[in-house]
């Protein structure tokens, strides 16, 4: 009987409107996936879908607010890098990043762009790393906060490489944006989607592209492991739900973001925006989440990166 009433609840589901919590501030290219996705996802279930932005704490708050929801598929909570370091960064998470999230699917892999101020003197990776080490901590780089992907990544490329910078974190993925427009910082690990329209219209130099191979958006840019050999500034997006949400439900929700990501119209708007389609299983991104869980455990050993 169990059994009947999980399956007779997954063919009724949805019957109201779902949320998907963005733990970020409006702007920022997680929340750019969400919003490519969102109207597809929609129309695949038949329901209305709508965004809430809850940004705090890198991350945690509104993730935290999704592991304490009701478990029954109406409300998720989008996922990226500072989901599967902040166990290792933040001393008191207020959830289990693998007992009380169940994973749904990655949807995008997000490889972020080297960006700097048009006053910086550097137009290469090469010419940044000679400026930083002739100037130790006088050049600031920008975040969209504390142990998110582009604070984790410079300061991992900032080990790699043996120079100084100083942090300087915002709250989101646009006000970072707009510090480095702004010139308060000289450099940024940016989201294609948050910085591209600045590149076009030269209020900001992308200097490299942080995946294995050139974007097809910024073609003529180079990668940063065409001068650091093997480094990659690659972040990822996935939805995830309360744990306890019954599997029929997940896979039902699964199925309709990969119908989403299969959807020409959401696919151009994510390359388009430097993001990758992935689409993986929910047993697959679930074991994402565990590998790089224990990966970023041990660069924040080796690099000694801190939440300051």
């Amino acid at each position: 009987m169990a059994l009947l009433g999980v399956g007779s609840a997954a063919a009724q589901f949805p019957e109201r409107p779902i949320r998907i919590v963005v733990p970020y501030p409006p702007g920022g290219g997680t929340d750019a996936v969400a919003r490519a996705l969102a109207p597809k996802f929609s129309e695949a279930l038949g329901t209305p879908v709508f965004i809430e932005n809850k940004p705090g704490a890198s991350s945690t708050i509104g993730l935290d607010s999704v592991a304490k929801s009701r478990p029954d598929g109406y409300t998720l909570g989008v996922v990226n890098m500072a989901f599967v370091a902040n166990p290792s960064l933040i001393k008191s998470v207020p959830f289990d990043a693998v007992k009380d999230l169940a994973p749904i699917s990655m949807v995008t892999t997000l490889p972020l762009v080297m960006a700097i101020h048009p006053s910086v003197p550097a137009r290469s990776v090469k010419e940044l790393i000679a400026l930083a080490k002739s100037k130790p901590d006088q050049l600031f780089y920008g975040s969209a906060g504390n142990g998110t992907s582009n604070h984790l990544l410079t300061e991992r490329f900032k080990a790699i490489t043996g120079i100084k910078m100083t942090h300087v974190p915002y709250k989101g993925g646009a006000p970072s944006v707009l510090g480095l427009i702004n010139g308060e910082t000289a450099m940024l690990m940016a989201s294609t989607s948050s910085a591209i329209q600045f590149f076009q219209n030269g209020k900001l130099v992308p200097i490299a592209t942080g995946g294995s191979k050139r974007l097809e958006t910024l073609p003529d840019v180079p990668t940063i492991a065409e001068t650091v050999p093997g480094f990659e500034a690659i972040d990822f997006t996935g939805v995830v739900a309360p744990a306890g949400t019954p599997p029929a439900l997940i896979d039902k929700m699964h199925q309709a973001f990969v119908k989403a990501l299969a959807s020409p119209e959401v696919r151009e708007r994510l390359i388009g925006s430097g993001a990758q389609p992935a689409g993986t299983s929910p047993q697959e991104f679930a074991g994402f989440i565990k590998k790089e869980i224990a990966t970023w455990s041990q660069v924040v050993r080796d690099v000694g990166i801190t939440i300051d």
